[in-house]
């Protein structure tokens, strides 16, 4: 019932998640994402607890297959659980249960890996690591494009009704979280995309505005002088 693919981007160090799913706020449960530190999709019957628990692990020191190991045997029940990570290095990981559900299967490549469940076919992973190797410009864009190639593959075998779209750049704070958590007839994936492409050129002036108000550009809006 999702598919996702979890990147790094070696040119700025940004980690970001890209998922979309039929079930409702899948952001809110499966993305996690910490800066300097790494990006973790947990999904299936998703346990949201091993999120935190993968990028606690990277941030003192675990690589990418030690961490989703630790959750893997910290877990009680392994066996339902699909958890995808990418670390500091680029190092990515992937566990896939047994008893994940339908058709499910992952791809990796270079800084990402992408894995999916209840899919429409097998492909639909190496969908998503060739349009984000293939893709250029900024982490976002490429994480988008995996999500648009994830839908051209096949993507779920049902209708998908939320998607999101996170990325940490160097502050405590998300550079960009967006989220459609349920649409009843639109594409949840279309509507991200017009969110990032809304989001994207203001992405820079909320972290000035944060960091120093003094020097941000104004905000553009009615009654801003």
């Amino acid at each position: 019932m999702t598919f996702s693919i979890v990147a790094r981007c070696a040119e700025t160090g940004q980690f970001g998640v890209a998922i979309s799913s039929s079930s409702p706020a899948v952001a809110a449960r499966c993305a996690w994402a910490r800066a300097g530190v790494g990006a973790v999709s947990t999904q299936n019957v998703t346990n949201p607890a091993l999120g935190p628990f993968v990028l606690d692990r990277l941030a003192t020191g675990a690589n990418a297959d030690e961490a989703v190991a630790a959750a893997r045997e910290h877990d009680a029940y392994p066996d339902y659980r699909q958890v995808l990570a990418v670390d500091a290095n680029g190092k990515t990981s992937i566990h896939s249960g047994a008893k994940a559900l339908g058709i499910w299967t992952s791809a990796s490549g270079k800084g990402c890996v992408a894995g999916g469940n209840l899919l429409a076919n097998d492909g639909v992973p190496q969908a998503m690591v060739k349009a984000f190797e293939a893709g250029k410009g900024p982490l976002g864009d490429r994480l988008v494009a995996a999500l648009h190639a994830a839908m051209e593959a096949g993507g779920e075998a049902g209708p998908v009704h939320s998607a999101g779209l996170l990325i940490v750049d160097r502050e405590s704070w998300p550079y960009a979280e967006l989220r459609i958590d349920w649409l009843d007839e639109d594409c949840p994936v279309l509507a991200v995309a017009r969110a990032w492409d809304v989001y994207k050129p203001q992405a820079a002036d909320y972290v000035m505005r944060a960091l120093n108000p003094l020097a941000a550009p104004s905000y553009g809006v009615p009654g801003d002088e």
